[in-house]
């Protein structure tokens, strides 16, 4: 599989809706209330989207447990294991996450259940096999 050059990106807070079918955000981190909401918006997270072969719908909810992982992990390989384990409890196993900002790879992957991404510095390649 190559990866294209091309990437398509946008930001939005999580739950909202756009019409384009590679574009995604996370929020950031806030307690709750009207602040926070605008605090949330202030920190979205842009995620730029390299490669896919996925629904829009499930590219919003792996980019969303992307953004809870980078949240609450700090170690590249624990946020890889969180959104693996959470990937397979929530799609059905099996899937694969390499988490990091400087890799190689070459993989086979299941039609519709492939995605390479960034948020921020951080890139995401998920996919099942």
């Amino acid at each position: 599989m190559s990866m294209s050059s091309d990437s398509k990106q946008g930001v939005f807070p999580s739950g909202a809706s756009s019409s384009s079918a590679s574009t995604a955000g996370v929020a950031g981190l806030g307690a709750g209330g009207a602040a926070a909401s605008q605090q949330q918006q202030q920190q979205a997270v842009q995620a730029v989207i390299k490669n896919v072969d996925m629904t829009e719908e499930m590219q919003k909810s792996v980019i969303e447990i992307a953004g809870a992982a980078l949240a609450q992990f700090s170690v590249e390989k624990d946020v890889a294991a969180h959104v693996k384990r959470t990937l397979d409890t929530q799609f059905g196993p099996t899937w694969h996450a390499v988490v990091g900002k400087n890799y190689g790879s070459y993989v086979t992957h299941e039609r519709k259940h492939f995605i390479y991404f960034y948020l921020g510095p951080m890139a995401f390649l998920l996919w099942r096999a």
